[in-house]
């Protein structure tokens, strides 16, 4: 018999708040996390706006933030993050708990670009004579302004390593940036870890922010982002006629996940349990879904075969929904295929209507909301929503929240590159 895997603690940053509660109750408020940009000058690109995290001080996480000073917002979201979880918890500072047999896996972003040192240098290299950059003086100029520190963080593995080696997991420690879809399969794959019994307890989740000239730069030649030029708050519009792209968000959410009999012994709170895991790859374009949802419907389909749920058992779906007019079609066609005629009586929202897309955080900040919604009996709502697609004809719960029992609620989580995720969260029945 194989292990149950509940959810003992949740912390979350996002541009809806710094922490579980803030993050739901602004859902249930239906406000907008977006704006325009500030943390660098955008006046030029097609998009001038994002969902960013306001405010943020690490200090008021943790007592040495100085130490991360050389660290991307990517590793300082998820210190804070990983922080209110283990708090909650109760797994701060504990001396009750194997730290070799807690580990880590996330669905991490790629950390800093240090454009203030890489713009400068590339233009004093440039050799107009031979029309390309000298790599010498490339090279000279990067071996004495670069900061090793720095450069060290933009590779993928250093945020969950700070994150054990910051908090003593040291357990099983892993990274995945599978795009879209990165922090849920972080928490599928952790919860496998659990189940297998080569840990007793995981923290997983995601922290990714890709505000920066290139990220934007990036997605805007993807025609990926909404280029909207009314009022940000109303550019995030999933499953709407005029939808135009996403909005692009940053963030981290962090969930501890322990086997029940663990957290049985130790008297740890049970918010929810991780019942179902679904995980497909479309094989068809990069940046295109299959345009009959293939991969998609496969892997809703395997999680409610793993959690040994029959399609109406599903109170509640947190969609994917981006925004963009293919993904949004191709997920309402795959919920059809799924979930046939019920599909129509089952609510279904995006929270990236509020929270824009956290990119590789995403999946995981709203799975938090879908356990929320458990525990809370409310869901959240989809809001812009104005003007129905014939082809997206779902319940879309439009701008504003439910109320509603719900016990298994399914979380989409599909990313560019074809990788699709499914999560099914239950309330917990002993």
């Amino acid at each position: 018999m194989r292990k149950r895997v509940v959810i003992t603690g949740m912390g979350a940053i996002s541009p809806l708040g710094h922490s579980v509660e803030e993050l739901f109750r602004s859902q249930l408020e239906a406000r907008s996390g977006v704006g325009p940009i500030t943390l660098f000058d955008a006046s030029e690109f097609p998009t001038t706006f994002a969902s960013q995290v306001k405010n943020f001080d690490l200090g008021g996480y943790i007592p040495d933030p100085q130490r991360f000073d050389n660290s991307g917002v990517n590793t300082r979201y998820a210190l804070a993050a990983a922080h209110q979880a283990l708090g909650d918890a109760g797994l701060l500072g504990s001396s009750n708990v194997d730290s070799t047999r807690f580990g880590v896996y996330l669905g991490a972003g790629e950390g800093i670009q240090d454009f203030a040192n890489l713009i400068p240098l590339i233009r004093r290299s440039y050799s107009p004579e031979q029309n390309k950059v000298d790599t010498v003086k490339f090279a000279e100029g990067g071996t004495r302004d670069f900061h090793a520190g720095r450069e060290f963080e933009q590779e993928l593995h250093t945020t969950p390593g700070h994150v054990a080696n910051y908090f003593g997991l040291e357990g099983p420690n892993y990274n995945c940036l599978t795009a879209c879809a990165a922090s849920s399969q972080a928490i599928g794959e952790a919860c496998e870890i659990i189940r297998g019994g080569e840990a007793d307890l995981m923290l997983s989740g995601g922290s990714h922010s890709m505000i920066h000239p290139l990220g934007v730069t990036g997605f805007n030649l993807l025609t990926a982002l909404s280029a909207s030029k009314g009022d940000p708050t109303k550019a995030s519009r999933p499953f709407d006629l005029h939808r135009d792209g996403f909005v692009l968000g940053e963030g981290s959410g962090m969930l501890v996940l322990e086997d029940l009999d663990h957290a049985r012994r130790r008297g740890a709170t049970i918010y929810a349990e991780l019942t179902g895991y679904g995980s497909t790859g479309d094989a068809f374009r990069v940046t295109d879904s299959h345009p009959e949802g293939r991969g998609a419907i496969a892997c809703m389909q395997a999680a409610l075969d793993d959690a040994g749920l029959a399609p109406p058992a599903i109170g509640y779906i947190n969609a994917h929904g981006t925004s963009t007019q293919v993904n949004d079609r191709v997920e309402t066609v795959a919920i059809k295929k799924v979930f046939g005629t019920g599909a129509y009586q089952i609510p279904v929202s995006s929270s990236k209507s509020m929270l824009g897309h956290l990119i590789a955080a995403a999946g995981a900040v709203e799975l938090i909301t879908c356990v929320q919604a458990i525990r809370r009996g409310m869901l959240p709502p989809t809001i812009n929503y104005e003007f129905p697609d014939p082809e997206c004809d779902l319940d879309y719960i439009p701008n504003a929240p439910r109320q509603k029992r719900v016990d298994h609620v399914l979380s989409n989580s599909f990313g560019f590159g074809g990788q699709n995720i499914s999560l099914i969260v239950s309330r917990f029945n002993d």
